[in-house]
């Protein structure tokens, strides 16, 4: 983007760019910078002794470099603009994603080493055995997140290929629960005969988390409800839990990668935040959607949207 500035830093000119981004209309040039971008900060950067500064445009919501330079006549500036709020956010969420691997991977780490300090110390027979499974406990879960790691990484590179087929939903959802051992009551609601086509792997592992989440973040004995229906060209599957719920700034985060709404609560009892991150990429490959909104009567729901391949039994 380019804007030509006259001595008294009105905006004679403005490449389309400048123009589609601003919503300048021509006919209406020369105006002040200010009333032409609705921004004060870039009139700051013309006005000041700098000659280039990233800006954040508070009534775009956006940021920018801004780069000013001496235009073709005595008194005139060109002000260059280069929109860098993607870049800036992809650099926070690296940021964010390499303090969160550290953070997770400190603490296994730390007590296997404490664990391996403790068996030099020449403990009884039963104490060894204890330390053994701890550090097989504690490999397990590296080991875990590591496949994690490397599953998002093929997702993200697209490297994931869809093995479509016919299964019955319902079947899915029961297969999943016995796999699990979820020890809780169960209100399915999902109609006989309700079949879909897709890839059955990706969807049982998608389902599979959301189960695990809500037995998780669920009191115990609490039932935990999953539905099923077709709207339109959709089929949607919900599961709901009767937990404390998220709070509503959380809802579009929880799907990000290390993202924990409590990063208090244990990693027994909250996993170590890939299993939404996964879930989304992978109902993403399906060609579908996912959210999450609480529950009318509390607790957390969270839905699956996938395209209408679906065949119900006549």
């Amino acid at each position: 983007m380019a804007l030509l500035l006259d001595a008294e830093s009105r905006v004679v000119s403005a490449n389309k760019a400048a123009r589609d981004f601003f919503a300048v209309d021509a006919a209406r040039l020369p105006a002040s910078l200010v009333e032409v971008t609705l921004e004060a900060s870039l009139f700051e950067l013309v006005s000041g002794e700098r000659s280039e500064a990233e800006v954040h445009l508070v009534h775009h919501r956006r940021t920018v470099h801004a780069h000013r330079s001496p235009g073709p006549r005595p008194g005139e500036t060109i002000l260059f603009l280069a929109d860098v709020t993607e870049l800036r956010r992809l650099a926070t969420v690296r940021q964010e994603f390499v303090a969160n691997l550290v953070h997770e991977l400190k603490t296994p780490i730390t007590s296997l080493r404490l664990t391996a300090e403790s068996l030099l110390g020449d403990p009884s027979r039963e104490d060894r055995r204890r330390f053994a499974e701890r550090v097989i406990r504690e490999a397990d879960l590296i080991s875990k997140i590591i496949d994690n790691l490397r599953q998002l990484g093929d997702i993200e590179m697209g490297t994931l290929r869809i093995d479509a087929s016919r299964f019955d939903l319902g079947e899915l959802v029961t297969d999943s629960l016995g796999r699990l051992g979820i020890d809780r009551p169960i209100n399915a609601a999902i109609p006989d005969g309700l079949t879909i086509e897709t890839d059955r792997a990706k969807l049982v592992q998608a389902v599979d988390n959301l189960l695990d989440n809500a037995a998780k973040f669920s009191p115990a004995g609490s039932a935990i409800d999953v539905a099923a229906v077709v709207e339109g060209d959709e089929l949607l599957l919900s599961v709901r839990d009767r937990g404390p719920g998220i709070s509503p700034e959380h809802w579009s985060r929880v799907f990000e990668r290390f993202y924990k709404v409590d990063r208090a609560r244990p990693r027994e009892a909250g996993g170590f935040g890939l299993g939404l991150a996964i879930t989304k990429h992978l109902v993403q490959i399906l060609g579908g959607r996912i959210w999450t909104e609480a529950a009318r009567d509390g607790g957390q729901v969270f839905h699956i949207a996938l395209p209408r391949k679906v065949l119900t039994s006549a």
